[in-house]
This record gives C-alpha cells, structure tokens and sequence, in this order.
C-alpha cells in the first residue's frame, strides 16, 4: 500500500501531458497550408495552357517541380520547429559568411546563371539555387543577433553603423545582378526589425534618407532603369514598350471584376502577359477570380500577420522576440511589395509572391522562416543565465533573454522593506 501512495503523490514523468497548440499556430499553420496549396493551383493554371501551346508536354511541368520544392520546404519547417535557438545563433555568423561567398559567385563566369539578363542563379539544368533568398533569411537572423545583444538599447545612431555596413554590403552584392527588389525588401524588413528593438525614429530617418538618395541614383544610373522609372509614373503612354507588362497586368485584373472569368479561363495569360507564374501571378488570380479571390488572399496574409505578431509579442526573450518580427516583417513586405508593383502603385522591381510565385528557393526559405515563428511559437527562446559581474544578481539575465524596452513603463519594483521602515521612523 505504502509503493502505491507513492507512485500516485510521485507520477511518472512520462504521464505529463503534452502542451496544446495556441490559437496563433493553428492560424499561421492554416494560412501558410492555404497559400501553398493555392500556390500550386495558380501555378498550374497560370503556366500549363502556354507549355501546352508551346508543345511542352501536358503543361504539368511546373506544378510537379512546385509541389517538389513545397515537399522540401515543409521538411525544412519541421526541422526548423526543432531546432535549438541557441544553436541557431551560433550559425548566424558562418550562414552570413556562406551566403556572401554565393551573392560574390553569383556573378563570376561559369557559375551564375543568367536569365532575361539578370545574373541571380547558380545551378545547372532544372536544378538553380538563388542565392539572395539566403542572404534574406541570414540577414535577418544576424539583425536580430545584433539588436539582442545590446538589451540596454544604443546611445547613439553611430552605434548601428556595424549593422547598416553588413545589410547595405549585401544589398549592394543583390544590386549588381541586378534585383533592386529584394534589396528593397532586405531593407524593409531590417528597418521594421530597428523599429521593434525601439530605437528612436529620428535616427531610422537618417538611414533612410541616405538609402532613399542612393537607389534614386541607382536608378538613374542606366538608361533601361530610367525608362522603367518613367514608365511606372505613367505605364499607358508606354504601353507597347517599357510599360508593357504593368499595363497588361492591370488589365487582366480590371477585367476580372468580381468573382472573375473562372479558374482557368484568363486570356492574359495566354497572349499578353509572359511568364506570368512568376511576379504576376496575382494578376491572373484577379482575372480568374476577380475581386472576391485577391480579398481571400489578403485574408491569409492578414492571419499570417497576426500570427507572428503575437507570436512575437509574447516569446520569451529579446532574441525570441526580434527574431519572430524579423521573419513577420520578411513575409509582409515581400508581398506588399508584389502587391503594389502588379497594382501599379510601385515599381516593377522582380519580387516574388510569397508562397505562390513559383520560384523554388523562394518557397522553401520562406517555408523554413515559418518554422521558425513556429519554433519560437512552441517555446523556442535561449535561456537566461546569471553572471556574477552585474552589480544585481535578480536583475542580471542573458544579453539575448532580455525583453524589449517598453518607453511607457514605470518602475514599479516594490520598494524594500527597509525603505519603508526608515519612512516609518522619520514620523
């Protein structure tokens, strides 16, 4: 009788049971499923009546490589789930490294991989690997390393020189393929992660007028970006030429209307608009599904959205938290980026929609980021560990366990019992 009360005050360990899912993980889960498996379809849709045209096989071509890259990414999702954050950090470095060393290979003979006149890929055959989608994800891993590492904040702006030398070094490398877009996006993404670390706006506007003077220059710097600037402010009056393309994605969309001509049945596709699984692939979503399709697709990046902001509002740790707004930010401003650009609201820059343009480093980097806000979502965070030279040893916590500053907070420590006794015997 005595072993039986003892094993029923002392439970095994194993009979704990398991940590339910949050309500954040069940939506970005479910959003990212629903992008994907759209994806797949649009892609098919979008790519199979011209390979058919073309005499390239059934027109399914396509739509296997999508769900081949998909079946990849979703592996890299569980084991990005896994992966200790602690462990993640000291990669960082090294991931940096490596894909400096690809944007730098990109460019020499033999190795890149040109198409339509840009330089962005290294490969062979079917099988190309884009370097710069790697520099995204490593870029924002690094910022969010750096941020952590200072929980006190920055005294000065001068302070984040280090980061803004390493971000506008690798976007420089992404310009000269040429692929402003993802330069932008790099840019975007590491700005709002500055925001969410809390250092003052003053100083991002610097960095930001500098960066605004500098891609102005750049596109001023070659006649064909200066035709595709003039063609952005007015793309119908260069509608045979440089605004060709914008102008027949705005078609489609427009004759879309609605609920749209029907899954399968856009004549943009076929006729006036090349390539058009790639960047404008929301084009044709607007034409076959018409207005009632693209507010779908806002709603799932909308959850994607409010997922990973809880998610990084309530992970435990700066680290944790900077990381999960880095990968949030990642996915938001690639896809308002694709979605200004096809809207005519920005400049045709190349950039990719997240989880349905087809490109195959694309979707699985980004699917491998989610498993990360997934990770953190389940947990994930490095540990706090006490040091014995800080003057307080409750206070003292790991550099990357640190929360976010908080400008409204008051102290509200309690006071200590001594105090309070000396109030007592000064009345």
């Amino acid at each position: 009788m005595a072993r039986a009360s003892a094993a029923t005050q002392n439970p095994p360990a194993a009979r704990a049971t398991p940590r339910a899912r949050s309500i954040e993980e069940d939506v970005l889960l479910t959003a990212v499923f629903c992008l994907v498996a759209f994806g797949a379809v649009m892609v098919y849709s979008a790519s199979s009546a011209t390979a058919v045209i073309a005499g390239n096989g059934d027109g399914t071509g396509l739509l296997v490589r999508y769900l081949i890259f998909a079946a990849v990414g979703f592996v890299g999702l569980s084991a990005a789930i896994r992966f200790p954050l602690a462990k993640l950090i000291q990669l960082t470095g090294p991931l940096l490294g490596a894909s400096f060393v690809l944007l730098v290979a990109v460019k020499l003979p033999g190795i890149g991989v040109s198409v339509n006149g840009a330089q962005r890929w290294i490969g062979f055959g079917v099988v190309q690997f884009q370097p710069s989608e790697l520099a995204k994800l490593a870029l924002v891993l690094y910022t969010a390393r750096f941020l952590a590492e200072r929980p006190r904040g920055f005294k000065r702006s001068g302070e984040l020189l280090p980061l803004a030398l390493i971000v506008g070094g690798a976007m420089l490398l992404v310009v000269t393929q040429p692929d402003l877009g993802t330069a932008l996006v790099v840019a975007f993404t590491c700005a709002a992660m500055l925001v969410a670390s809390g250092i003052p706006l003053r100083w991002l506007a610097g960095y930001a007028g500098v960066g605004s003077v500098l891609v102005l220059l750049y596109s001023m710097s070659a006649p064909y970006r200066r035709a595709r600037l003039t063609s952005f402010l007015d793309p119908w009056h260069h509608a045979s030429s440089t605004g060709f393309q914008a102008v027949q994605g705005q078609i489609a969309i427009g004759s879309g209307g609605v609920f749209g001509r029907g899954l399968g049945q856009s004549v943009q596709k076929i006729f006036y608009l090349p390539e058009a699984h790639t960047d404008f692939i929301l084009a044709i979503i607007g034409e076959e599904l018409g207005i009632i399709g693209l507010f779908g697709l806002l709603v799932l990046y909308a959850a994607v959205a409010w997922a990973g902001l809880r998610i990084a509002q309530s992970a435990t740790g700066r680290y944790a938290k900077l990381l999960a707004a880095g990968v949030t930010s990642l996915i938001l401003c690639q896809a308002l980026l694709n979605l200004f650009a096809v809207l005519g609201i920005a400049p045709l820059t190349g950039v990719p929609l997240p989880f349905l343009s087809y490109g195959s480093t694309s979707l699985v980097t980004l699917l491998i980021a989610v498993g990360l806000l997934l990770n953190i979502a389940r947990g994930g965070c490095v540990k706090a560990q006490k040091t014995s030279d800080e003057p307080d040893a409750r206070r003292s916590e790991d550099q990357y366990a640190d929360d976010l500053p908080d400008r409204s907070r008051r102290d509200r420590r309690p006071r200590s019992a001594s105090t309070r006794s000396r109030r007592r015997a000064a009345h």
